[in-house]
């Protein structure tokens, strides 16, 4: 099979002849439709210094994706061949204390696809039985190979009643997005988003948001002056892993404010922990999708709703053929549009 393959710890990957990968007996094989390009694979690609420190190669990597199941193993019970499926990239345990509890999102041996073991750029993948996501019927393929990242906004969106609330949301990133379009799919008042590229602000406005600042050349609290909020946002996205994000959240939030913090640091944050305890705020941690609720709720709302689909849709901006997978690597560096795909059909 076709696949992209890190062969040694440097930076690069090539587009190489692999071994088809085999199921074992609770396993299903995937024959690879689609994948979507995640900042993680850009970090792996790179070789930067996470990379160094949590990849071990050889590996093939990528785990956002939308296959049709081509054999199952003798023990797999409910998929069949021919389901479309995408996967739940996060391989648990299953015997720590969270697994055992029912919170495996939480497992302390956490494998990933495509960073711990091989994943989804490929023309096939075998993943457990367990971590197989049957799509309903008739799904975009596009649509259906950015559910992981998708999932990541809907975990991040629902980590706290937001039905009236404003929400703040820093960064614009396919994530912060689709967590916008979330956000108004579940009845948020105002919804501001932040971020300092002009492109992807102004795809959050033809998606809906109520404000979409560049914070290099304006202010959240102009904003919430000019929407008439008198005492700070109810609900704070974290989205951008910037150092300043959090704090200038913090700064804007209401007595009693929520955040929930999806973006990872790239260095260290200075908090004013006096106004978190003074302002009562609480900031919760995500990574990842709950298993599996965030997809039953993320597969049930994109069912019921027409404009979430749409909007979600919307921020899939560039598409390529697998083969010419250096090209979405370099669209999704320059981060001026949404979500790439590549499609695997054309390899």
């Amino acid at each position: 099979m076709k696949a992209l393959y890190k062969p040694g710890p440097q930076a690069g990957f090539e587009l190489v002849d692999r071994p088809e990968p085999e199921p074992a007996h609770s396993d299903v094989k995937i024959r690879v439709l689609r994948t979507g390009l995640c900042g993680t694979d850009l970090h792996i690609e790179a070789w930067d210094p996470w990379a160094r420190s949590e990849i071990k190669t050889p590996l093939i990597p990528g785990h956002e994706f939308f296959g049709e199941v081509v054999e199952v193993g003798a023990d797999v019970r409910d998929v069949r061949v021919g389901d479309r499926v995408s996967g739940e990239g996060h391989i648990v345990c299953g015997t720590c204390r969270n697994c055992r509890a029912g919170r495996r999102q939480m497992c302390i041996r956490t494998s990933s696809v495509g960073v711990h073991r091989d994943g989804a750029f490929a023309e096939y993948i075998v993943l457990p039985e367990s971590n197989v996501w049957v799509h309903q019927h008739g799904i975009d393929p596009d649509l259906a190979a950015i559910f992981d990242p998708f999932g990541n906004a809907v975990h991040t969106a629902l980590s706290f009643p937001m039905t009236g609330e404003d929400v703040l949301i820093t960064g614009a990133g396919p994530i912060g997005l689709m967590a916008a379009a979330v956000a108004r799919h579940i009845g948020a008042r105002y919804i501001v988003i932040t971020d300092v590229s002009a492109p992807r602000l102004e795809l959050a406005r033809r998606m809906g948001v109520d404000r979409a600042i560049d914070v290099s050349t304006a202010s959240i609290a102009e904003t919430q002056a000019a929407l008439g909020m008198r005492e700070g946002f109810d609900i704070g996205l974290e989205m951008s892993g910037h150092p300043g994000a959090l704090p200038d959240m913090i700064a804007n939030m209401n007595h009693g404010g929520r955040i929930a913090m999806l973006g990872l640091p790239s260095e260290q944050i200075t908090v004013d922990w006096a106004k978190v305890v003074t302002h009562m705020l609480t900031i919760r941690g995500i990574y990842g999708r709950e298993m599996f609720e965030t997809w039953y709720a993320m597969s049930a709302m994109l069912q019921s709703g027409t404009a979430l689909r749409d909007a979600v849709s919307a921020v899939i901006t560039d598409r390529f053929p697998a083969r010419d997978w250096q090209a979405g690597f370099d669209t999704a560096r320059a981060a001026r549009g949404g979500k790439v795909v590549l499609n695997w059909e054309q390899v």
